[in-house]
């Protein structure tokens, strides 16, 4: 392990690269990585980098974002077949015949979508600032939110604006983080604090003390008080939660909540990307140039909230 890791780092210092991970990537990921964030703290991070090449941990979608807010960079993926289920739920056809059935439509794309979606968009959110981001919008148009139903729900909830709601969803959190496995582990840990992530049901949601992003979990951890936590998003999380905040314990609602393609990316993956400068992220000139505006868009909105 110590062998790779120092070529990783050799690596890293030819190429004048830097690896950033999301947070439901695998321990030996979050370990080797520059920086470790959610979509929103990752989105940011792309703008800052100043290195030649970006290695991008995450799903397809996420390095696709690195790619198009740095055309000049080289962004890597060390598993191109990495995917999120949820952004192929939604295509730019899909969402061109979405979009006629509205008058005047303002399209708000969650970043768990493809390019070419976030092209016909008006603006892109992550979980973290999907209400500022509906709340900022202005005029006389219809809302439509893609893709995510759940997400979508807890923000027109939440909000108090009506949107047009596509309906896609997180396997992961959909199908694996069910209201009776919280009532379950609750019996276990009565004083627990329960945080969900907003990709969850809205039954899921109606029990959680607090709904977050994760990155917004992360912090909140460290400031709480509590010591118990149970954490109702993709388990790949806990390996953070627990690095960083030792004297607390943490409590998966389902063990079965794990998304296979964010833990297809290996150290050995990352190492064999970046030394034969593979699985190389592009986006065609028309279509990132459309899906910037999105993008930085979002980006502004979250500096002013």
């Amino acid at each position: 392990m110590n062998e790779i890791i120092e070529e990783l780092n050799r690596l890293k210092k030819e190429k004048n690269a830097v690896i950033l991970a999301h947070v439901y990537q695998l321990p030996e990921i979050h370990d080797i990585a520059d920086f470790v964030g959610d979509s929103l703290d990752l989105s940011r991070k792309a703008v800052q980098i100043e290195a030649d090449v970006i290695v991008f941990c995450g799903v397809y979608f996420m390095a696709e974002i690195a790619s198009i807010l740095n055309p000049e960079k080289k962004v890597l993926i060390p598993d191109m077949d990495a995917d999120c289920p949820m952004a192929d739920m939604i295509t730019a056809e899909k969402l061109k015949e979405f979009k006629s059935r509205y008058r005047n439509p303002v399209v708000v794309a969650y970043v768990n979508t493809s390019a070419a979606v976030k092209a016909e968009s008006d603006i892109c959110c992550t979980s973290s600032n999907a209400i500022n981001v509906v709340r900022s919008i202005e005029g006389a148009g219809d809302i439509i939110f893609v893709p995510d139903r759940n997400l979508g729900s807890y923000v027109q909830r939440v909000s108090g604006v009506e949107m047009g709601v596509w309906s896609g969803f997180c396997p992961t959190h959909n199908n694996f983080i069910l209201p009776e496995y919280i009532l379950e582990i609750k019996k276990e840990h009565p004083c627990a604090e329960v945080l969900v992530h907003p990709e969850c049901r809205p039954q899921v949601i109606s029990l959680a003390d607090r709904v977050m992003s994760t990155g917004a979990m992360c912090k909140h951890v460290k400031k709480s008080a509590a010591k118990d936590f149970i954490i109702g998003t993709e388990n790949g999380i806990l390996y953070k939660l627990k690095k960083d905040n030792p004297g607390k314990n943490f409590y998966p609602v389902s063990n079965l909540a794990i998304c296979p393609n964010m833990k297809k990316i290996t150290l050995a993956k990352v190492v064999d990307a970046l030394a034969n400068m593979k699985s190389l992220i592009s986006v065609a000139e028309d279509i990132r140039e459309r899906a910037s505006h999105p993008i930085l868009k979002m980006l502004k909105i979250n500096m002013q909230n």
